[in-house]
């Protein structure tokens, strides 16, 4: 393909493939590797192709036949799109995607009554910023019940359940804004979901006092109840929050912290040589609350815990430098806490928390090791084997090495921690390995998240995918089997084994996301299965409609020009897969309505005469004859 290429482009491939050779022999030859299991030497392009298209004896199998289906599900944040997407692994065809903080015409999430409830508060807003996926927990293993999902954008966090793959809870926090870090509490259950407040912000954010006074400002760490999905209590910390995790023994919950300075540029944010991981004492805070040690901002009534330094609620742990992941290893010994801005990560002993907290150790002295791995290391990842997988965002790589053996060159051993520098494309942000964060990790897929995709794909205009990566970490080498273009910055995912989910095929006529909807029509002594009729209350009109392929239960009805017009939608259809829609010409209207599920949508009739609607969800061979008429008399 080289020959395609005309002299200005050959000089600016040569000159970039130049630069970045600089800049890794520069890295290399610092980090040489020796010794059995060394790193491989940076790949080329052919090398990573011939890779794509082969398989180690040892190694998993890529290839997913028509007619198979994938082992692991994997769900994506949406990034800016708001939503989360359902990948199969290792295929890593997309499935399916599940609105959440977006709109999406295609369901009519956002559009629906029954979304609009969901969201609460919040229902005003079309768009979001999705960023971490976590699955609920049992005993630290998946439970295939809920997936949660922040909001960075507009500070919300929603649930999704499982069975059904719909968002059915969602909520605003108040006292912070941009909640970032979200994971979930792994043991004995998930009776938390934990999540941080990034930016920080004066606690009487009323605009009343000083807006410029940094003093007041603070950060929250914020403890939602799983169930209720409303915030349990709130602690104040010391500096800003960042990414976050939860131990495997329901004792303590980490987050790093990027701006210990508090400084309100960069420059003021990357002085201090040292940030910090703040450590919570989970009982301790649930004492403190029973014990009314907290108090109340901005005339709402979540509790807020004080957990500045010198609370017996938080330790800090100060870590070089501006540190951004926090993950737990699948044993339960360690936090890691990734540097960002030092080639450090730095690694936290678990067990010796409870001495810290008994103020019997200092706080680095629960640092047990800070391996140096390469420029940038962003996240963590486990494969349950003993090994640690780290994004080197600058150095566009992928580090595996060995936790046990970096502690023991902390110790003042001579033994080589690093295994193998694996190049993936480009600036790599989070990775995730086969149910890594779980108990069960078990070693067989890691997915590096890039950035940046630059040549790897057909060029599509000045805004270019991203690429997700599949790799085999099943063997002694890790392998490159796949490249994915992706929109709008997925950011991070999550893959449970297939084992633990259990999705529905139809709908449940008692589900509690349309039960407001059935006492609506139980009110208006409507069957929902059975009937179909118009009811006028003064210019509220609601029409109550059955659908079976290929037919609505009405063929027209009519309102009046300017009437409020709600329609509530039942599919009677109980083969799975036969979804219906609902879309009212030229009124930004429609919706899906899933087999055996009814939904509502409210929108006023402003244009007279004949207006069509029709099926938007192809459900029969006679499909397009499926439609009738609103009369719209003026």
């Amino acid at each position: 393909m080289m020959n395609e290429l005309n002299d200005d482009d050959l000089q600016t491939v040569i000159e970039e493939v130049e630069v970045e050779k600089t800049s890794r022999r520069k890295f290399l030859t610092s980090t040489a590797l020796v010794g059995a299991g060394a790193a491989a030497v940076p790949m080329s392009a052919a090398m990573f192709a011939s890779t794509a298209q082969a398989q180690s004896a040892q190694g998993c199998e890529a290839s997913v036949h028509p007619g198979d289906l994938d082992e692991y599900y994997g769900f994506w944040s949406g990034g800016h799109s708001g939503e989360v997407r359902i990948m199969g692994i290792p295929s890593m065809r997309e499935l399916m995607r599940i609105p959440v903080f977006n709109t999406d015409s295609a369901t009519g999430w956002g559009l629906t009554n029954e979304s609009k409830r969901i969201k609460g508060d919040s229902a005003h807003l079309l768009a979001g910023d999705s960023h971490h996926p976590h699955m609920s927990m049992t005993d630290g293993h998946y439970d295939g019940k809920y997936v949660f999902i922040n909001d960075k954008a507009n500070s919300r966090v929603a649930r999704i359940r499982c069975d059904v793959m719909k968002t059915d809870k969602m909520i605003t926090v108040p006292n912070v804004q941009a909640i970032h870090g979200l994971r979930v509490q792994k043991v004995p259950f998930t009776k938390y979901v934990i999540c941080n407040g990034e930016f920080e912000i004066p606690m009487n954010n009323d605009g009343k006092s000083s807006l410029e006074d940094v003093s007041t400002y603070r950060s929250l760490f914020n403890v939602i109840d799983a169930e209720s999905l409303e915030v349990a209590f709130q602690v104040m910390v010391d500096g800003n929050l960042d990414n976050t995790d939860a131990d495997y023994d329901g004792k303590y919950f980490a987050s790093t912290c990027y701006n210990s300075e508090m400084g309100m540029n960069l420059g003021e944010m990357i002085s201090a040589e040292r940030d910090h991981v703040v450590v919570f004492n989970l009982a301790r805070c649930e004492a403190a609350l029973k014990a009314g040690q907290y108090k109340t901002f901005n005339g709402n009534q979540v509790p807020v815990l004080d957990g500045r330094k010198g609370s017996d609620l938080t330790r800090y742990i100060p870590v070089p430098k501006s540190p951004h992941g926090l993950n737990t290893s699948p044993d339960g010994e360690y936090f890691v806490a990734n540097g960002k801005l030092s080639p450090t990560v730095s690694i936290i002993a678990i067990a010796k928390l409870d001495a810290l907290f008994d103020d019997k150790i200092a706080p680095r002295d629960a640092v047990v090791a800070e391996p140096e791995l390469g420029l940038g290391p962003l996240h963590t990842a486990f494969d349950g084997k003993g090994y640690a997988y780290t994004t080197l965002f600058l150095d566009s790589q992928i580090a595996k090495w060995n936790v046990a053996e970096a502690i023991q060159h902390y110790n003042g051993e001579n033994v080589n921690y690093m295994r193998q520098k694996l190049d993936v494309h480009y600036q790599p942000g989070h990775n995730h390995t086969s149910q890594g964060e779980t108990r069960d990790a078990d070693g067989k897929w890691l997915v590096s998240l890039c950035k940046f995709s630059k040549d790897r794909f057909l060029p599509v205009g000045p805004l270019r995918p991203e690429n997700d990566q599949l790799i085999d970490i099943s063997g002694d080498v890790m392998k490159l089997v796949h490249d994915g273009p992706t929109y709008a910055e997925p950011h991070d995912c999550m893959m449970v084994h297939r084992s633990k989910m259990k999705p529905k095929k139809v709908w449940t006529r008692d589900d509690p996301i349309f039960a407001e909807t059935v006492a609506m029509a139980e009110k208006d002594g409507v069957n929902l299965t059975a009937d179909n009729k118009v009811i006028r209350k003064g210019n509220k009109v609601t029409v109550y409609m059955t659908s079976v392929a290929p037919t609505f239960g009405l063929n027209e009805f009519q309102v009046n020009l300017g009437d409020e017009v709600t329609m509530v939608v039942t599919n009677l259809d109980m083969v799975e897969d036969v979804t219906h829609g609902f879309c009212m010409t030229n009124h930004g209207v429609q919706m899906e309505i899933g087999p055996r599920a009814t939904a509502s949508i409210t929108f006023v009739a402003d244009k007279p005469g004949v207006q069509w609607y029709y099926c938007n969800w192809f459900c029969h061979a006679l499909h397009m004859e499926m439609r009738g008429r609103m009369l719209v008399k003026a």
